[in-house]
């Protein structure tokens, strides 16, 4: 899976880590939901820093399509609000 994270780059993820990351966006959607703006920054910091753990960086000049879209680390919670789904962030 290769995702982007706003205004930092991409990063290509093995399947495997799909259940995490999902846990992560199931605790921010939850958070959102409930106007927990500390909680909110909290996980958002914590999947972002998921992400570029468990992913590989690709080149800059590569130019492969996003599965898979995260906001930047400053994003306020209207902003990832107005990117979220019926899932939230990351599709099950």
């Amino acid at each position: 899976m290769i995702v982007r994270i706003m205004g930092e780059g991409q990063r290509k993820l093995a399947d495997s880590h799909v259940a995490e990351l999902n846990r992560l966006d199931d605790e921010l959607l939850a958070e959102m939901e409930s106007g927990d703006a500390e909680g909110f920054r909290r996980t958002l910091g914590a999947l972002l820093d998921a992400v570029r753990r468990l992913g590989e960086p690709l080149p800059d000049d590569a130019l492969e399509p996003s599965e898979l879209i995260l906001p930047a680390p400053d994003a306020r919670l209207e902003e990832v609000r107005a990117m979220l789904s019926d899932d939230g962030l990351i599709p099950n």
